[in-house]
C-alpha cells in the first residue's frame, strides 16, 4: 500500500457519541465555543465526522449540520459545513452551485473535472443525479458552449481504460506542434488519454516543436478553454503541483479567493495535502502554512491551518 499522503487522519480511539456531546455542549453554552468545534472537526476524518452526525441525531433528534449552521456564520460556517459533507457529495454540490448559481463558475468546473480520478468522476455523476436532482452532463451542456463544453463532456465520459493512441505522436509531427492548427484534435487527445500517456505525448510534442505544450496552448487559445486545457495538462504532469499553484493564486492576489482556498483545503486533506505542501515550498520558497497564516484570520484561518497539518 502506498503511504498515506493526506494531512487529515482518522482520530485514534474516536468515540463518535462522546464527540457529539462535546459539540452539543460547545453550541449550547453562552456564546459558541468555536475552538472546540474547529479542533474537534479538523482532527477527525470525514468518515468519523459522518459517524458523529449519526450519534448527534440519535441523542438530540436534530441534524448536526443545521445545528452548527444556526450557531456559526461567515467563512467559518461555510468551512465547517464543507468538512461535514462526504467528499463525493461535496464535489457534486460544488459543481451544482457552479452551474446553477448566478452565471456559471467555470473555475470550479475546470478544477474538479480536470483533477479527479476516473473512479471519482463516475461517483460524482451518480451522486449529482441523486442529490442535486439533475444530470450533470445535461447541466454542463446547458451552461457551456464550443470546445470548452466539448472537452468538459469528454472528461466526464470516463473511459476506464483511457485510450492510448500511436496517432497522437503522428498528429503532433503533422501539426509541427501547433495547437492552433488543429484545436479539435488536441482536445480529443486531452480528453481521452491517461495521465501517463499524456506525459509521453507532451514529451514528443516538445521534441517536435521545441515548445512546452503549455506555451503553445497559451499562444493559441484564450479564456475558459485555455484554462481548462492548461488544467488538464498540469494535472497530467502533477496533480499536487496543480493544486499548489491554485492555492498560491488564491492567496497571492488583491483579496483572497476564499472559496477556492477552502475548496482545495477541504477536498485534498485526505488525498495529497503533504505532496501539495512539498510542491508549494519547492515552487514558491515559502510554506503553505505561513502563506495561509498571513492571508486569513479568525477561526476560519485557524481551521485551515489545522487542515494544512503543519509548517514546512
Amino acid at each position: 500500500l502506498a503511504s498515506y499522503r493526506g494531512s487529515v487522519k482518522d482520530f485514534v480511539n474516536c468515540n463518535a457519541k462522546q464527540d457529539a456531546e462535546l459539540l452539543h455542549k460547545a453550541m449550547k453554552g453562552i456564546g459558541t465555543y468555536e475552538d472546540t468545534i474547529l479542533m474537534l472537526l479538523a482532527s477527525r476524518s470525514n468518515n468519523q465526522r459522518q459517524e458523529i452526525k449519526v450519534e448527534y441525531k440519535k441523542a438530540h433528534g436534530k441534524d448536526l449540520v443545521s445545528a452548527l449552521k444556526s450557531e456559526l456564520g461567515g467563512l467559518f460556517e461555510t468551512l465547517v459545513v464543507a468538512l461535514m459533507t462526504p467528499p463525493i457529495s461535496y464535489d457534486a454540490s460544488q459543481l451544482h452551485k457552479a452551474l446553477k448559481g448566478v452565471g456559471t463558475d467555470d473555475d470550479v468546473l475546470i478544477e474538479i473535472l480536470a483533477s479527479r480520478t476516473c473512479a471519482q468522476i463516475k461517483d460524482i455523476v451518480k451522486v449529482y443525479k441523486k442529490e442535486c436532482g439533475g444530470k450533470l452532463e445535461k447541466d454542463i451542456t446547458g451552461d457551456t458552449s464550443g470546445n470548452f463544453q466539448k472537452l468538459l463532456i469528454m472528461l466526464l465520459q470516463v473511459n476506464e481504460e483511457r485510450r492510448r493512441d500511436k496517432r497522437d505522436t503522428e498528429l503532433i509531427a503533422a501539426g509541427k506542434g501547433k495547437v492552433g492548427t488543429d484545436e479539435e484534435k488536441f482536445i480529443n487527445i486531452l480528453g481521452n488519454r491517461s495521465h501517463e500517456h499524456l506525459r509521453l505525448v507532451f514529451d514528443a510534442y516538445k521534441k517536435v516543436s521545441g515548445n512546452d505544450i503549455e506555451d503553445s496552448i497559451e499562444g493559441a487559445t484564450t479564456g475558459n478553454l485555455e484554462n481548462l486545457m492548461l488544467a488538464v495538462v498540469k494535472c497530467a504532469k502533477s496533480v499536487p503541483a496543480y493544486f499548489a499553484e491554485s492555492l498560491y493564486r488564491s492567496m497571492r492576489r488583491a483579496g483572497t479567493d476564499d472559496q477556492t482556498l477552502m475548496r482545495i483545503m477541504v477536498s485534498r486533506g485526505e488525498t495529497d495535502m503533504l505532496d501539495i505542501r512539498a510542491c508549494f515550498k519547492k515552487m514558491y520558497g515559502a510554506s503553505l502554512y505561513t502563506t495561509i497564516q498571513e492571508d486569513t484570520t479568525g477561526d476560519y484561518g485557524k481551521a485551515l491551518l489545522y487542515l494544512c497539518g503543519g509548517n514546512d
